[in-house]
């Protein structure tokens, strides 16, 4: 993939990147976790290929165009970006993800059943960690904000551990799945603003929060009435901690996505009923800065894969393209780079 920058000058990168965006994007000076003045080329290569062009620009609600997006996507037959036309515009040597991050820096972090590995544009690998042989997969990652990359561990040692940039294991946290079924012990953790981490266990009906230490602080249940008991296969696969201290869950075979709020009460909710009979064994999930929720389909051999609902429970964009997602990243909508480290 290259990088388009280099098209217009010899100009240094970081420099070029700066000058590039505000002639191109004259109001945008900075979004989230980005600053335009020491924006990555690599970076704005990804979102400029990714949105397929140039920006629509700031236009009515009338004149806006349908929803279009571009995003990262880690599946069983395609792991990498597909751009706002539908087009494949970047991919990692092989299929078979299992989650996936676009860096700010413009890298690629993608996790597979045996390995993490951080590529560069020209899928040059410049970091990589091995799964523990005494386990069995790897089921998440997420780069923090120290600079280190956590990584979720299923197996004999079912683990959280955060590994540094050197490749050791700077904390490891123990997790609690309820069971021995390897594949079906956890899915996707994430670290928490607090420093605790957040771990869905999909047999065990729960999202559990870590202390560093490995005590469990807090559940969220998703076999209780409401959920139908656990013959309903509401098996939590992606948890979302929000700003407001709600989350986000999918509930895989239950094809369900819930918001509980800080208590532990559902207070929002999709089903098949609210969209049409869509949702495929809802996996992965994030919710975008507008409030609106995209949600995963995995189990989908046809038709819809991913889909975007509001919180009217509207669908406004759907993916039916050929690539099965099993997590996913929202890079930008209608040529616009999503603001803030994804929710997802």
């Amino acid at each position: 993939m290259m990088n388009p920058i280099r098209q217009f000058s010899p100009l240094p990168t970081r420099m070029l990147s700066s000058m590039f965006v505000k002639l191109i994007f004259p109001g945008w000076l900075s979004f989230g976790w980005i600053s335009f003045s020491g924006l990555s080329a690599s970076w704005f290569a990804v979102v400029w290929f990714a949105a397929g062009g140039l920006s629509p620009g700031r236009l009515s609600a009338a004149e806006r165009p349908p929803t279009a997006h571009a995003f990262l996507v880690a599946g069983p037959t395609f792991t990498g970006i597909i751009d706002e036309q539908g087009r494949e515009q970047w991919s990692a040597p092989r299929a078979g993800a299992r989650d996936g991050w676009v860096l700010s820096n413009g890298h690629v972090l993608v996790a597979w059943a045996n390995e993490v590995i951080e590529f560069d544009l020209e899928k040059q690998s410049t970091w990589r960690y091995g799964l523990d042989p005494a386990n069995g997969e790897i089921g998440s990652i997420e780069r923090l904000e120290n600079g280190n990359t956590l990584i979720s561990e299923l197996g004999a040692n079912p683990r959280l551990i955060e590994v540094g940039t050197d490749g050791q294991i700077a904390v490891e946290v123990p997790l609690q799945p309820e069971t021995e079924n390897v594949h079906m012990q956890t899915r996707m953790a994430r670290k928490l603003a607090s420093g605790n981490y957040l771990a869905p266990h999909l047999l065990a009906f729960a999202v559990k929060q870590y202390t560093p230490a490995g005590e469990v602080v807090q559940v969220l249940r998703t076999d209780g009435d409401s959920f139908d008991g656990r013959e309903a296969k509401h098996w939590p696969f992606t948890a979302i901690r929000l700003k407001s201290g709600h989350t986000v869950v999918g509930c895989t075979y239950g094809n369900r996505v819930v918001e509980f709020d800080a208590e532990g009460r559902v207070v929002w909710e999709i089903d098949n009923d609210d969209v049409g009979d869509i949702i495929r064994d809802a996996c992965g999930v994030q919710r975008l800065p507008n409030g609106n929720t995209v949600v995963a389909c995995y189990g989908a051999q046809k038709g819809v894969k991913m889909f975007e609902v509001n919180h009217d429970k509207a669908v406004v964009w759907t993916y039916a393209g050929p690539h099965r997602a099993h997590h996913f990243q929202i890079l930008t909508t209608n040529g616009e780079p999503l603001p803030g480290k994804p929710m997802k």
